[in-house]
């Protein structure tokens, strides 16, 4: 019951102070004893009377003695810890003993010992498995002891020493005993073999000299101990006299991760660069503050040689901050490390007597070096510039892998490539000044990616910057466009003797003048080059570029006009459905599964977004050049062993199926517009097919889209004519050119020009009336054995085509394609070039008896070849 509620008769009991007495006594005192049973409860303060004033002041005095002894009791004994001094200190330290503070190595020894003891009780009872978990905890920890650069223990030999003859022991004991050890025992007895026989290998030198004189060792273990100990504290110093030494002082010493002091002035920053350079690469390794450290030593650098030291240590840094694969190097470090390898590389120009090479004489890395230290007059340190300029260029295409294309922030990331641009031309006129032919060579290919693929306004752009630079390279772009840029280049690797920089020269060249509509010297250099023979044992990143190149003469001849060699070049790229994979703009999972190590490959080979190829442009360019191609030849075929034969299976795939189609919505795609204009120039209605073609929105993106679509228009008209010649023919007997120029909307020249061509090339069983200016069609019933013997000796070619390259692979793979069995060569490609024409000959079709002569055509040519052979013999 609470105390403002208690009656008269309870006022005789104990107060509540005993407890409080028990709360404030210290942990060490002993427990009161209890209250004698006969005493009154206390009495509440509201309802006490005068006669019990008495009796409450003498048991409040009493109870205030008590608390007042119990409260000294606790200040002599429980003094706060913020408030003691330093005499108390002391005091404590008296009373309590002094504390015993280890040093690192003699934990790292006592946790030896404790595993040592280990193996001492399990061997005792014979149990190898126990023996052989604590040998590779003690092997852990004299690795970890040797990563401090500290000696090796005498203990640990002793254990090695003891377990060899153990271990030689229980061998001679387990080939004579009766009682064979389990199988889990004897594996680890085994084990312990190797193992011990390795480590004493590994410590064969300290090993030998501990079994010779193992006391005399242990004294130089102990001496080398000595002198690494730190040396001992100093006595404390009053606070007025720390504050009067810290304002007397003028400089600072920085502290770093573990205590390690650093103090950056110019004599002592050789030794702090070793220091940095020896924590690289470990664990716990703070990479942030070893770019800090190097950033004050770069400041504090005096002299050309220590900045070099300084600024190659730095880069090495900012690159080893980011040590994943998968991700990108953030953007500051970035272009803190761009603009470092700038200032080196102006240090070295600066300098001549200085150079950065990969493989030099060993030198002390402690001492200062200048010209006059040295025997030839030229420093030479230990680096790699070609290698920063190679992993910035990297850095750069990775970060554009994985930032958002559609965001601002790769645009922002994008403006980057012109300092990239300008750090890459300083490192060319690095190289060309010192003369070094191979990362010359390297730094070109280099600057020669950046360009090959841009218009002239972005190369132009690339080029002012450079120009503004300081260090500029000898090779510089001209006034009017970059394919002189690009020809210097590529001439200057041509020179090269690596291969693979001459290859890769090779295709951007071929790229460049692709992109700039120069087909023919495009494709005259491609086929010159023999690529296509050996591109398939190149690396991929090659192949990729091959492919790029390949696609790119492909729209060259498309926007040249020059539709049958387009759909050929584009044909090879598109019968693999894999378009987007070879051209390394997407990785493709529909037919094939691949691993999280190849597709983790895959991605990181894409290429930017800035740097795809258009797909969509692409297709759209393809499939117009198939219909261009295939609807002529769909129509001048009449047999269904000649409609098998197709020219672009993929287009005709497309054909078919939009054929087999019950309702035909308005047109959506671009696939949609292109079937839908077929359908319209297989009925004769040009007109349609012109205007669905040229809807087609993606033309847009083209360069010179107007001219595109006027060419397209001239070629729509001009196939539209011989289409409708092959389809209707059979039922004209003359036909006015001048009705067909109206029909066309053509000039009367060109469709004389168009029906000849078709005339001489037997496509069409004609003659031309001038004078009367009509077309005279020939009806030549072909008869059914007619029609077999074209189709036999069309099987006949066929099987003596397939008979040549079975012969060619039996003669030997290695050889290239233009190689013969007996050494000759070039007779090959003259026989693949009248293949070809033959081949050309025969895709026409055949059309009535003029036409129909494709078994005497290859009678002919037998006849020439045996003809040939029997002049040889002869």
């Amino acid at each position: 019951m609470s105390r403002f509620f208690r009656k008269a008769d309870d006022s005789d009991s104990d107060s509540d102070s005993s407890s409080e007495e028990e709360l404030l006594s210290s942990d060490n005192e002993a427990p009161k004893a209890a209250a004698p049973t006969g005493a009154k409860p206390a009495m509440s303060r509201f309802l006490r009377s005068a006669d019990d004033d008495s009796d409450s002041e003498s048991e409040s005095e009493s109870e205030s003695e008590e608390e007042s002894m119990s409260e000294e009791d606790d200040k002599g004994k429980k003094k706060s810890r913020f408030l003691r001094t330093e005499d108390s200190d002391e005091d404590s330290d008296e009373d309590g003993g002094k504390r015993v503070v280890k040093s690192a190595r003699d934990k790292r020894l006592e946790e030896m010992e404790a595993s040592g003891k280990q193996m001492d009780n399990a061997m005792k009872i014979n149990d190898w498995i126990a023996i052989s978990n604590e040998f590779d905890k003690l092997v852990r920890m004299v690795q970890r002891q040797q990563n401090l650069a500290e000696p090796v223990p005498p203990f640990y030999l002793r254990t090695l020493a003891n377990l060899e003859s153990s271990l030689n022991a229980a061998v001679a004991k387990e080939k004579e005993a009766k009682k064979k050890m389990n199988a889990s025992n004897a594996k680890a007895l085994t084990a312990m073999k190797q193992k011990v026989k390795k480590v004493i290998k590994e410590y064969e030198i300290d090993f030998k000299k501990f079994q010779e004189d193992p006391e005399a060792f242990e004294r130089e273990y102990s001496a080398s101990v000595a002198t690494d100990a730190p040396a001992a504290p100093k006595p404390k110093k009053k606070k007025a006299a720390e504050d009067d030494e810290l304002d007397g002082e003028d400089d600072f010493t920085t502290v770093g991760k573990g205590g390690k002091s650093y103090q950056f002035t110019s004599e002592t920053i050789l030794k702090n660069l070793q220091g940095v350079q020896e924590a690289r690469g470990k664990k716990n390794t703070d990479r942030a503050e070893q770019i800090r450290i190097l950033e004050k030593l770069l400041e504090v650098a005096a002299t050309a040689y220590q900045r070099i030291r300084v600024l190659l240590a730095l880069v090495s840094a900012r690159f080893d901050y980011n040590s994943s694969v998968s991700s990108y190097m953030p953007v500051e470090l970035w272009t803190s490390a761009q603009k470092e390898v700038d200032q080196l590389i102006g240090v070295i120009v600066q300098n001549p007597q200085y150079s950065v090479q990969e493989i030099t004489e060993d030198y002390d890395e402690l001492a200062e070096r200048s010209p006059e230290t040295e025997k030839n007059g030229n420093v030479v340190v230990r680096g790699s510039i070609i290698s920063f300029v190679d992993r910035l260029d990297d850095e750069f295409t990775k970060s554009l892998q994985h930032i958002d294309p559609h965001g601002t922030e790769y645009v922002d990331r994008l403006k980057d490539e012109k300092s990239l641009y300008c750090t890459i031309c300083r490192a060319q006129a690095l190289y060309e000044q010192i003369k070094e032919d191979d990362p010359l060579g390297r730094v070109i290919m280099r600057r020669l990616e950046h360009i090959y693929s841009k218009p002239d306004a972005v190369v132009q752009a690339l080029e002012s910057a450079a120009g503004a630079s300081d260090i500029k390279p000898s090779i510089v772009i001209s006034q009017t466009s970059s394919k002189q840029l690009i020809h210097s280049l590529c001439i200057h690797l041509y020179k090269s003797g690596n291969s693979l920089l001459r290859t890769r020269a090779m295709l951007s060249h071929i790229y460049h003048y692709a992109l700039h509509n120069d087909f023919h010297t495009a494709r005259d250099m491609l086929l010159m080059s023999h690529l296509q023979e050996s591109v398939h044992s190149a690396d991929v990143v090659t192949q990729i570029l091959y492919n790029r190149t390949v696609v790119q003469v492909g729209l060259s001849a498309f926007r040249c006009g020059l539709i049958k060699e387009s759909q050929q070049i584009l044909q090879d790229i598109f019968s693999t459905q894999r378009v987007k994979e070879l051209l390394a703009q997407g990785v493709h999972q529909r037919y094939q599964v691949l691993s999280p190590e190849q597709e983790k490959a895959e991605r990181q080979r894409q290429l930017p977004f800035h740097m795809h190829i258009n797909t969509e442009l692409l297709e759209a360019a393809f499939l117009v050049s198939s219909m261009l191609v295939e609807i002529p030849l769909l129509a001048s075929i009449d047999s269904d062993e000649q409609k098998r034969k197709m020219i672009s299976k993929s287009f005709r795939r497309l054909l078919d199926f939009a054929d087999r189609q019950v309702f035909t919505g308005p047109p959506e795609s671009t696939r949609d517009h292109i079937m839908q204009a077929s359908r319209a120039l297989q009925d004769g209605e040009w007109e349609k097919c012109r205007d669905l073609v040229q809807s087609i929105k993606i033309w847009s993106l083209m360069p010179e889209a107007s001219s595109v679509k006027e060419m397209l228009t001239k070629r729509i008209q001009e196939e539209g004519l011989r289409t409708y010649l092959f389809t209707y023919a059979r039922h004209y007997s003359t036909l006015s050119l001048s009705l067909l120029s109206r029909t066309f909307s053509l000039p009367l020249r060109s469709v004389t020009s168009i029906v000849s061509k078709m005339i001489w090339n037997e496509e069409l069983s004609a003659s031309l009336d001038h004078a009367a200016g009509v077309l005279i069609f020939h009806r030549v019933e072909v008869t059914r054995s007619h029609q077999l013997a074209q189709v036999l000796a069309d099987k006949v070619n066929t099987l003596l085509e397939q008979n040549e390259k079975a012969l060619d692979q039996k003669l030997g793979n290695a050889t290239n394609w233009n190689d013969r069995g007996d050494g000759q060569k070039g007779d090959k490609r003259g026989e693949q070039t009248q293949e070809r024409r033959r081949g050309g000959e025969r895709r026409g079709g055949i059309r009535g008896g003029a036409r129909g002569g494709r078994g005497a055509r290859f009678a002919q040519g037998l006849g020439s070849q045996m003809a040939g052979a029997q002049r040889s013999r002869a």
